[in-house]
């Protein structure tokens, strides 16, 4: 079977690499991605964006499968568009329908879906701009810090946490009248602070059977010590040592089970992958910690699909196959017992302004270790250039935590170009965690 996979960042150049070992995978296409899935496919140059020439090229290559790694074609309805066409209904799509997919794009649509399914979530309102007084007074019922949400899509960069009540209340302002999110930010979500670890559950589902996949944590910080700006992501670890077989029993029964639930129940149509992102409370509880909901995804997340994706041992199109056909039930998820601890390397300045086109040296002198792209390309003269913020990130699998740690920060050594900069505490906060 021919496969196209739409994407082309690190999440996408993992799936490529899990994909491409498949036997049931002739071909595989990756638009556009990257200098990296070329090791893995054929990349080709479409906009994930444009759904008819995306339908063109599947029809003219004869591809049985579109695996729709970001976000963004999903909002927009990508797999209705094919639904919608006589000749392509019949392709495999993995990835919800639009319908689905405002789980993501929006927030005021996942607070509510959860508060009619009785899904734990904080307590929240949603305000536009015509009830911005409401809002602030909202504000002033809560406790420090505040908590606000651009409804819509905004690159991960929509959420802010703010310690003062007057700030809070600016920016609520700025985001509600001042245009800072753009239309994401038409509405705001005010939520309830939540004190606890995040972490985040994946989900594959084919709207009525679930495969839960390997937790992870990702750091989203620039700085070390959860310091600075709000990134894409700048590191992973799978799994997360105090998810076990007894957290997970109950992350399964107050939120996994009610969501696909939830979505069967209002005959939402999703095939494809859930991020539940949690924020996990009372850690110090004997009953163990409280999961509480504080974001959904419909796709799979980036960085932490680098570290969730190497621990799976069963063949991943047969998974999809299935997700699309509507039989998980039949399927087989074996997982990797390892630990693996993923770090992201970016560019000088980012998430602000970076330079661009800077050659990588050392991408194939790492060895027992995983290279993913997220922002890179060939230049003309073959040599492998930074083509974004977020450039490439190492995977490791080892028996332990902090030996994938290890050997992970050891394999980014090998690797440099001009203003590399990497997090180099990742994991430390799992590690505190284990050792009590």
């Amino acid at each position: 079977m021919n496969i196209l996979l739409l994407g082309s960042g690190g999440r996408e150049h993992a799936m490529a690499y899990k994909i491409s070992q498949s036997p049931h995978c002739q071909k595989l296409f990756i638009a556009p991605g990257n200098a990296g899935t070329t090791a893995c496919g054929t990349n080709v140059s479409l906009d994930p964006m444009d759904f008819e020439a995306v339908k063109r090229f599947v029809a003219d290559n004869h591809v049985g499968m579109v695996v729709v790694g970001p976000e963004a074609p999903l909002v927009a309805g990508i797999a209705d568009s094919f639904d919608a066409d006589p000749l392509l209904r019949n392709t495999r799509v993995v990835g919800p329908s639009q319908k689905g997919a405002e789980l993501e794009g929006s927030k005021d649509f996942a607070k509510a879906f959860m508060e009619r399914h009785q899904i734990p979530t904080a307590a929240y309102r949603t305000f536009e701009p015509a009830t911005v007084a409401e809002g602030e007074r909202f504000l002033e019922s809560l406790e420090a810090p505040y908590v606000l949400k651009a409804d819509g899509l905004a690159a991960g960069k929509g959420v802010l946490i703010i310690s003062d009540l007057d700030e809070a209340k600016r920016e609520l302002h700025n985001m509600l009248e001042g245009g800072k999110f753009g239309q994401a930010g038409a509405k705001v979500v005010i939520e309830q602070y939540l004190s606890g670890i995040e972490m985040s559950v994946f989900v594959l589902t084919d709207g009525r059977n679930y495969k839960i996949l390997p937790s992870a944590k990702d750091y989203k910080r620039i700085g070390e010590g959860d310091t600075g700006l709000n990134t894409g992501g700048m590191g992973s670890v799978s799994p997360v040592p105090f998810a076990d077989k007894e957290f997970m029993k109950k992350v399964e029964k107050l939120i996994v089970r009610p969501t696909v639930r939830g979505l069967q129940k209002e005959k939402i149509s999703y095939r494809g992958f859930i991020f539940i992102g949690l924020m996990c409370c009372n850690m110090d509880s004997p009953e163990g910690p409280d999961p509480y909901v504080i974001e959904y995804n419909a796709r799979m997340g980036d960085p932490e699909t680098e570290s969730v994706f190497p621990r799976i041992k069963s063949d991943v199109v047969e998974l999809l196959e299935h997700t699309a056909d509507g039989t998980l039930d039949e399927a087989v998820l074996d997982i990797d017992p390892r630990y693996a601890a993923c770090v992201m390397m970016v560019a000088k300045g980012y998430p602000e302004k970076y330079a661009k086109g800077r050659p990588i040296s050392g991408l194939n002198s790492v060895e027992g270790s995983l290279v993913f792209h997220a922002g890179t390309k060939v230049g003309e003269d073959g040599q492998v250039l930074t083509a974004g913020g977020r450039v490439a990130c190492v995977t490791t699998l080892s028996e332990s935590l902090p030996e994938a740690l290890l050997k992970c920060y050891n394999a980014i050594d090998c690797i440099s170009w001009q203003g590399k900069t990497y997090r180099r505490d990742i994991g430390q906060d799992l590690l505190k965690l284990m050792i009590g």
